[in-house]
């Protein structure tokens, strides 16, 4: 198992990162949307930290997962809000981690229900080993590598912790 740094640290490192590919755009200012929940939860704080203008996007992609009903999940289903247009517009999607690549193929396939946008930029808060799909973040707050048997949890919102857990 991999160390974990301090939440709080790692979001800062991000923000610096993102910081870049914001001024890379120029006047062609992007828009965020975090992945609900935890994704959420970081992109408040990049959003808050970036000083971005545009209002925060949240998607609940619950519906667009492909194991929905393999797991059979009962989901509390929250709906996606995007309060403004993604057609042309830079979006960073936020997500707490990155693992298989299923949720953010799920999230791709939301967004692009909403639109068109003319680039999507992926931002992981953490990212760990077992991905079954070719999905790659841009910007990642920390990389670690947990055993087959371990997974590793978001909690908060505040304070955002993370936690390593073992599955049975």
């Amino acid at each position: 198992m991999s160390k974990i740094d301090n939440v709080a640290a790692i979001i800062d490192g991000m923000a610096l990162h993102l910081a870049k590919h914001i001024e890379y755009l120029g006047d062609n200012l992007p828009i965020m949307v975090g992945i609900h929940t935890g994704g959420v939860w970081v992109a408040e704080q990049l959003h808050e930290r970036l000083q971005l203008t545009e209002p925060l996007g949240s998607l609940d992609i619950s519906f667009y997962r492909d194991d929905f009903t393999r797991i059979g999940m009962n989901p509390v289903v929250k709906p996606s809000e995007l309060p403004f247009t993604i057609d042309d517009r830079h979006i960073i999607l936020i997500d707490d981690v990155l693992h298989t690549g299923r949720t953010i193929r799920a999230a791709l396939n939301e967004l692009f229900d909403y639109g068109r946008p003319a680039s999507i930029l992926l931002a992981a808060l953490i990212e760990r080993d077992g991905r079954e799909l070719p999905i790659e973040a841009s910007v990642v707050g920390q990389k670690i590598k947990l055993q087959p048997n371990e997974h590793i949890k978001l909690t908060g919102p505040s304070p955002l912790k993370l936690e390593v857990q073992q599955t049975a």
